[in-house]
């Protein structure tokens, strides 16, 4: 199946993805300039009101940029939607993305046919992330466009899966976009993505320590000096399992290495200004691929790295062809 328009000729196979709190307007117009796709989740934007500004920043910049740079037009941005009961923001910020109509829309946590049918109804598309084949056959049956497989390593909400498992099992039945996340942080993992069948790599926690991110200064370090044996799998931040940062869980007065189970029926996500997202806002999510990131730059940098790293891989990979 031949990949969407929007997803088409893409400089680098490459989505941004969406970073709770961290992800802003400056980090996605950086993006997608930079030739990846950009991408923030709604429920950054706060209050609410809020998401119409940002989504008016970033079509405008983007507008902008390719009046004057014809020759390099921007990659097309993406909204995270949080499809999940707990979210009662959905409404209202579908609303707004119905407005801009925004090119690209990943929804977490629930594929939802009315959703995906609003999406569609305004020429959008829509990738919906999933840690296992289950989830991926029902958002396809659902109406998603495309799949995000978030596989073992993924930083924040993370599956279990292998990347070499779940992208095989995915492609005996599907052959649509296809996204594949999980400690990609370098170049040559964009390509070992795309070996195993991956349309493109899916790449969140490098983002962090950028110039545009919106993360404390000790968070973007923190990701710097880390490495894989400094993430941490729990679900007591949210009721969903994922890969968090043992130095904030330190931080907050707890032991990252015994820590207690939560009830996954009390997942909060903060659609509104809820209590537990607030006590735990200063958990910092990371996934396993840290190692590869050296220091903190700007967005435009780190992605001219991935390219540089990217093209040398392939370049490497031919020799022994």
């Amino acid at each position: 199946m031949p990949l969407p328009p929007v997803l088409r000729s893409l400089p680098l196979p490459i989505i941004g993805a969406p970073l709770f709190i961290i992800s802003n307007p400056k980090l996605v117009i950086a993006q997608c300039t930079a030739g990846i796709v950009g991408a923030m989740p709604a429920l950054n934007a706060r209050p609410a009101e809020q998401l119409d500004e940002w989504l008016a920043e970033i079509t405008e910049t983007l507008a902008a940029w390719n009046r004057d740079h014809p020759d390099r037009p921007a990659v097309p941005f993406a909204i995270n939607q949080i499809v999940h009961r707990s979210n009662d923001r959905l409404e209202h910020d579908m609303g707004v993305c119905a407005k801009y109509e925004v090119p690209i829309v990943i929804t977490s946590l629930g594929a939802r046919t009315d959703v995906n049918d609003a999406v569609h109804g305004w020429g959008g598309i829509v990738l919906h992330d999933i840690i296992n084949n289950g989830f991926a056959k029902k958002a396809i049956e659902k109406g998603a466009d495309g799949l995000i497989a978030v596989a073992a390593g993924a930083g924040g909400h993370a599956g279990v899966k292998s990347p070499f498992a779940l992208v095989a099992e995915i492609r005996e039945w599907f052959d649509g976009p296809l996204a594949l996340s999980g400690a990609i942080a370098s170049g040559s993992a964009v390509l070992a993505a795309q070996a195993m069948g991956a349309d493109f790599a899916y790449i969140g926690s490098a983002f962090i320590a950028t110039d545009e991110a919106r993360a404390p200064d000790a968070y973007k370090q923190a990701i710097v000096e880390g490495t894989s044996d400094d993430i941490v799998y729990s679900n007591l931040f949210t009721g969903v399992l994922g890969n968090y940062l043992k130095r904030s869980i330190r931080d907050a007065g707890l032991d990252p290495d015994n820590l207690p189970v939560s009830d996954p029926s009390k997942m909060s996500f903060g659609g509104s200004e809820g209590s537990k997202g607030k006590a735990w806002k200063d958990i910092w999510g990371s996934g396993q691929g840290i190692g590869a990131v050296k220091q903190i730059v700007p967005a435009r940098q780190l992605v001219e790295r991935l390219g540089r790293e990217y093209q040398e891989a392939r370049r490497r990979l031919l020799q022994t062809v």
